[in-house]
């Protein structure tokens, strides 16, 4: 099953992204947008650089778990893995991204 996006506003009002793969699992959240035209803009954005591994910001935690950010061309942060116990496990987050990433399904989370 091919991943999608959830579209969903916070208890404030702004509005966020989550990427999902095929098995329900966020792969991918953004930050938190205040209309919903930029998060939607995000989620272009996800679309247009998620197959660039140049665009893959790998980082390490303090405590020494990894985690990635997926950024555009101009070096802004799109959105931001969950944190993984081992690099190798990071590396497939980003695999996960990368092949999930170009979907153009967008479930409406607006109203829940």
């Amino acid at each position: 099953m091919a991943g999608w996006y959830e579209l969903s506003k916070s208890t404030d009002g702004q509005f966020r992204f989550v990427l999902k793969a095929g098995n329900a699992e966020t792969i991918l959240t953004s930050e938190l947008y205040t209309t919903r035209a930029s998060a939607e803009n995000g989620i272009a954005s996800v679309q247009k650089n998620c197959s660039d591994d140049g665009r893959y910001e790998r980082k390490e935690a303090k405590d020494g778990r990894h985690f990635f950010n997926l950024k555009a061309a101009n070096h802004q942060v799109i959105g931001t893995s969950q944190m993984y116990a081992a690099a190798a496990n990071c590396e497939k987050g980003i695999e996960s991204v990368k092949n999930n990433g170009t979907s153009d399904t967008i479930k409406d989370k607006t109203d829940s």
